[in-house]
C-alpha cells in the first residue's frame, strides 16, 4: 500500500540526516498516474520531482497539493514548460541550460530555484564534474533569474558502499564550502530507493525515492 509506505519512510526519516537536519522526501513519479501520486500527497508527501517534461505538464492539473520538483534531464528547450511552476529544479547540468532558465525567468519576471547537478564518474550521466561543480558554482551563482539552493547528484550504481560513501562525502564537502559563503544553499540532493540510507548516513538531506513508496513500476 502506498500509504503505508509513506508513512514507514516519513516516520523513518523523521530524526533527520546523520547530522540531525530535516530531510526532504521528494516522490519520484516517473510513470506514476495521478491517482497514485494523489493517494501519496494524502499519506504525507509534500514534494513530488518529475522526470520528463510531458509527464510533468501532463499531470500538473489532476495533482495537487504538494510542491512540484523537476529531477530528470533537461533539454533547453523544453524549459518553458517548467518556468513558473517548479519550486525546485535538480538537474542543471551545463551552463547553457542554467543560461536558458535565467532568460526565461526574466522575461517571467521572476526567479527560479535550482539546485546544480554534479556527475560522480558516470560517462552516461550529465553534471559537472566534481572537481569543477565548486566553480561551476561560483560562475552561476549571482546569474539574474537563478538561485542555486545546492546540488544534486547520483551515486555510481556499481560502486561499493565504501567507495560510495566516499563520494557522498566528497559532496558534502562541496555544500558544505558553498553554505559557508552563501545563506540561499540549502539542499544536498542525494538518495534513491536503493541507496537513500547510506546517503542520508553521509549528510543528504534531500532524497528521491520511487520504487520505495509507489512499489516496482510495471
Amino acid at each position: 500500500m502506498i500509504e503505508e509506505r509513506v508513512k514507514e519512510i516519513l516516520s523513518e526519516i523523521s530524526a533527520g540526516n546523520c547530522f540531525h537536519e530535516p530531510v526532504t522526501l521528494v516522490a519520484a513519479t516517473k510513470t506514476r498516474t495521478a491517482e497514485e501520486i494523489n493517494r501519496a500527497i494524502q499519506a504525507g508527501v509534500t514534494d513530488i520531482g518529475e522526470n520528463r517534461v510531458q509527464e510533468f505538464t501532463a499531470k500538473y492539473d489532476e495533482v495537487q497539493g504538494a510542491r512540484r520538483h523537476f529531477i530528470g534531464r533537461l533539454q533547453t528547450n523544453k524549459v518553458k514548460y517548467l518556468i513558473g511552476k517548479t519550486c525546485l529544479i535538480h538537474s542543471v547540468d551545463r551552463g547553457e541550460l542554467a543560461e536558458t532558465i535565467s532568460r526565461l525567468s526574466l522575461k517571467a519576471r521572476i526567479v527560479t530555484d535550482i539546485l546544480l547537478e554534479v556527475n560522480l564518474g558516470e560517462d552516461s550521466k550529465g553534471g559537472y564534474p566534481l572537481s569543477e561543480a565548486f566553480n561551476a558554482y561560483e560562475r552561476l551563482c549571482d546569474t539574474e533569474g537563478l538561485r542555486i539552493r545546492g546540488f544534486m547528484a547520483m551515486l555510481p550504481l556499481e560502486a561499493s558502499d565504501e567507495e560510495s560513501g566516499k563520494l557522498c562525502n566528497q559532496m558534502r564537502a562541496l555544500f558544505e564550502k558553498a553554505r559557508a559563503q552563501d545563506e540561499n544553499i540549502k539542499y544536498l540532493s542525494m538518495g534513491m530507493s536503493g541507496d537513500y540510507k547510506l546517503c542520508l548516513a553521509h549528510g543528504s538531506n534531500m532524497i528521491r525515492l520511487g520504487t520505495t513508496l509507489f512499489g516496482e513500476r510495471n
